[in-house]
């Protein structure tokens, strides 16, 4: 992980952007949360504004990959970065009301979610192929890294900068995020995306060759349903705190970092490790088989201390599964379809934490926290194990036909 830091110049400088602008992202998060509350006292209008910050954006996914498969990579996320710099600096200047204001977060997270697929297509032309896993695993640990310590940073800097200071200082590392950016040598598209083809063909074309490239179909659908399974699991575990281990609110913080804790330990380990990983696919299903047992045994957990330890390996699971599909992908999927596939992954997860949200918490209201876990667990490693099934070799069968006479 280091050594990669430390050879390659383009990487180091990719890394460096993203992990700021992660950490951006979470601090104005976090003061846009609180201005919300603050000023409208619904749980209704905060909601809304994790939507339109996070879900309605994946449904362009496929859309912005198309985009990534079609200009040059380097352009494409400058560009982005310097959108999200100027709606930033609107938002803090103005703060508008609320309909407003949702319209800006979500035209900020539309650039970001075109940044997600060429970031991850720009790994690919960068690093060498034997080098993929430890540089997803690198920037893995960078931009989580950069979500947990994000909270603590806005905790800091609200009081002394207000709102609109925080808004400004996201803008800024946006801003750093773009000049760091200019460190890559152009990206250009692959030259067989050349044709002057619209973007709603390109967009179909990416659609097709998922429909029909088992690799890349099992990564996005197994994604998308361990994920929808299993995003539930913060909100599960209030409840579960509260009504079966009876724990304080202490307790639900501790909780609450278990998973961050185990994420950024496993992000550490497969970036020193990863030469020991033969398989990118049984990486993969490791993850998705870890982190959904994790949360069907957490359902079983008798104590705060046991729930702790299991979504800390949980934690571990979604590092590995990270980690696993990036890499498959990269190395499975063409060079000029990588932009839609990744987009289309990217929207799917998107869509999937939408809808474990949702049906989560009308399961969490129907039943328990403890059934909640125990049905997510085996949603999730059921999909892991149809998704094992869908990748395994086929061996062809002898014809015997053509031997009888």
């Amino acid at each position: 992980m280091l050594d990669l830091l430390r050879t390659d110049r383009t990487f180091r400088a990719l890394c460096a952007a993203r992990t700021i602008s992660f950490l951006g992202d979470t601090l104005s998060l976090v003061a846009l949360l609180l201005h919300v509350a603050d000023h409208t006292g619904q749980a209704l209008a905060v909601a809304m504004l994790l939507l339109v910050g996070d879900v309605l954006p994946a449904l362009f996914g496929p859309l912005a990959g198309a985009l990534a498969d079609r200009f040059d990579l380097r352009r494409i996320m400058i560009s982005c970065e310097l959108a999200q710099v100027l709606l930033t600096i609107v938002l803090a200047l103005w703060l508008p009301t609320l309909p407003i204001l949702f319209a800006l977060v979500a035209a900020r997270a539309l650039a970001a979610q075109v940044f997600a697929p060429a970031s991850r297509t720009a790994v690919g032309r960068l690093v060498a192929p034997g080098s993929l896993p430890s540089a997803n695993a690198t920037l893995g640990l960078g931009t989580n890294g950069a979500e947990a310590i994000g909270p603590l940073l806005a905790a800091i800097g609200l009081p002394l900068l207000g709102v609109r200071g925080v808004l400004l200082v996201d803008a800024a590392t946006f801003a750093v995020s773009a000049l760091l950016l200019l460190r890559l040598p152009p990206l250009p598209a692959d030259s067989t995306t050349g044709d002057p083809v619209g973007l709603g063909r390109a967009t179909r074309d990416g659609l097709v060759y998922l429909l029909r490239a088992k690799v890349a179909r099992a990564v996005v659908l197994g994604s998308f349903v361990v994920i929808a399974c299993n995003g539930i699991d913060d909100v599960a575990l209030v409840f579960l705190n509260r009504q079966e281990l009876h724990g304080g609110d202490s307790a639900v913080a501790v909780l609450l970092s278990a998973v961050g804790i185990g994420l950024l330990l496993g992000y550490w380990l497969l970036g020193r490790r990863t030469a020991l990983v033969t398989s990118m696919a049984g990486l993969m299903l490791t993850g998705w088989a870890v982190s959904s047992a994790g949360n069907l045994l957490t359902g079983l957990s008798w104590a705060v201390a046991v729930a702790f330890g299991l979504q800390a390996v949980r934690g571990l699971g979604i590092a590995a599964m990270d980690v696993g599909a990036t890499t498959l992908l990269q190395r499975e999927v063409p060079a000029e379809l990588q932009g839609r596939v990744f987009g289309v992954w990217g929207g799917a997860i998107g869509v999937a934490a939408g809808l474990s949200y949702v049906g989560g918490a009308l399961l969490l209201d129907a039943t328990s926290a403890r059934t909640t876990f125990l049905l997510a667990g085996a949603g999730g490693l059921a999909a892991t194990v149809l998704t094992a099934v869908a990748l395994r070799p086929r061996t062809s069968k002898p014809d015997k036909s053509r031997d009888s006479p």
